[in-house]
């Protein structure tokens, strides 16, 4: 499948690729690749079959310490731990050319599109999550200098097996001047504040007559500083009232813009499914619903898109966000981590959560399902 935009950029760092003859972000297996391959492991350094890593509680595995040139090109994870929420619990950071603040800063779950703390399948072009448990991406992730990966164990038991493997290539050229850096961004709202407790559905006249131009009070995906391209976001949802928890429209700021740059027309249609999703799950390549919760308090909802067919590009600031709800009239739990490729140095992210409130829990916000306080 042939993709443009940042990947198309970013092929020619991993293999000395003409433009011409691949614009994907697979390297052409017809043309001799140059760059030396290499892996980071947990295998047993002593050959044996213990090829797993233990994470103490509170300690933080390097799972990746290499120099440059090079692209991380592929990373997967698996982890044996029964304590409950643990990809909620767990944090993965990477930082890029000996950076003090990380690139990447999420929990490993929702990095991997899995925002409601447990594991399901599904599969798209750059994220999948297999059978058992696997946790893939194939998102290109250049350095120049430096690239470190860490693993931190922010629960309340140590973390018996963490298994991984990280391909990655290293050049012996430098990698060209206008390459972007990878960054994935954590945020979430547990809940949203909508601005009414009486919503009953979406078409009540109250509601669709309140007008929401400029964004105020949207759920935000990621903010930006500098210039690169957004290529995509993963969401979950944990609803607090019943009801369809969508109608909300995106809105993307594109350098200091007042007004959206771009505006869509609803929460499905955003990530390219219509009426609800049909109350079924479905993956696809660039865009999907894997979990698709019924329109009932409690109930929850997963979601993503990427932009790799038309990356949204930026050069000052860029601001991407969506409403929660109509005109944001919802009061529901997300969480979501959103994917760019930007120049650095990147402008601070947001503190990351205390590890208990990254936790899914109902909130009592009142409405349709929830007329008393709710317990976890």
């Amino acid at each position: 499948m042939k993709r443009l935009g940042i990947l198309l950029l970013l092929a020619v760092t991993s293999a000395h690729v003409s433009h011409a003859q691949n614009s994907s972000w697979q390297p052409d297996v017809t043309r001799q690749q140059t760059y030396s391959p290499h892996r980071a492991s947990s295998a047993d350094p002593k050959g044996a079959n213990a090829d797993f890593r233990r994470i103490a509680l509170g300690a933080t595995l390097t799972v990746l310490d290499t120099d440059g040139p090079g692209t991380i090109s592929h990373i997967w994870f698996t982890i044996a731990d029964g304590e409950s929420y643990s990809l909620k619990k767990i944090v993965l950071r990477m930082y890029w050319d000996g950076e003090e603040t990380p690139s990447v800063e999420t929990p490993i779950g929702d990095f991997f599109g899995l925002g409601l703390g447990y594991y399901y399948r599904w599969q798209s072009e750059m994220l999948s999550v297999g059978s058992d448990k696997s946790l893939n991406s194939f998102f290109p992730m250049p350095f120049r200098r430096h690239a470190r990966i860490t693993i931190t164990n922010e629960g309340q038991q140590p973390i018996g097996s963490f298994y991984y493997n990280i391909d990655y290539q290293i050049y012996s050229h430098p990698l060209p001047a206008d390459t972007l850096y990878f960054h994935a961004q954590y945020r979430q709202a547990q809940p949203n504040h909508g601005w009414t407790n009486n919503s009953t559905g979406n078409g009540e006249r109250h509601g669709n007559n309140r007008v929401n131009l400029d964004g105020q009070d949207n759920y935000v995906w990621m903010e930006a500083r500098g210039h690169g391209q957004y290529v995509g976001v993963t969401m979950s949802v944990l609803q607090n009232q019943d009801g369809w928890w969508g109608e909300g429209d995106d809105m993307f700021f594109i350098d200091g813009a007042k007004m959206p740059s771009i505006a869509g027309t609803g929460s499905e249609d955003y990530f390219l499914g219509a009426w609800d999703f049909g109350g079924k799950p479905f993956s696809y390549q660039l865009y999907g619903a894997p979990v698709v919760g019924k329109e009932l308090a409690g109930s929850r909802s997963s979601v993503y898109r990427f932009h790799l067919d038309s990356p949204i590009p930026f050069t000052t600031s860029f601001k991407a966000t969506i409403e929660h709800g109509n005109t944001n009239d919802r009061s529901d739990n997300f969480y979501s981590v959103a994917y760019w490729y930007q120049a650095e140095p990147h402008a601070p992210f947001p503190p990351l959560p205390p590890v208990e409130q990254r936790l899914p829990a109902l909130q009592p916000v009142g409405g349709s399902g929830n007329a008393s306080p709710l317990a976890h």
